[in-house]
């Protein structure tokens, strides 16, 4: 019997890349959001914020292309994330913290299977 190997299309969006980015472009504009009303204060964390957006926004951008570097700077952006939230779980014990963690976790673990990372051009 021979099975036949399926080819890998390179270049085709999968419905989980698009959710994530959609997500992660979603808590990216809320995040700028905050930083322009002033929610982080208006020294260096503000600008930092705003920086972070940008590479984030720069990742998605490269995802929904299926650009390698995109991938990556996503796959970056969503552990950095989720340590991030453990981090404020562990400072201030509200539960949101250890649920976007997870969520965040949950992302980077969909992002590093080789289906898609074999999909990126």
């Amino acid at each position: 019997m021979s099975e036949t190997i399926p080819t890998i299309e390179k270049g085709r969006m999968l419905p989980g890349l698009a959710g994530i980015s959609l997500f992660l472009l979603f808590l990216t504009l809320v995040n700028v959001y905050g930083a322009l009303v002033n929610a982080y204060g208006k020294g260096a964390l503000k600008l930092g914020v705003l920086c972070l957006c940008t590479i984030l926004v720069a990742g998605i951008s490269g995802v929904l292309r299926m650009k390698r570097w995109g991938w990556a700077i996503l796959t970056a952006g969503t552990i950095l994330l989720s340590a991030g939230y453990f981090y404020e779980y562990r400072v201030m014990h509200s539960p949101f913290f250890i649920i976007q963690g997870l969520l965040m976790l949950v992302f980077f673990l969909y992002l590093i299977r080789p289906e898609v990372r074999d999909r990126m051009v």
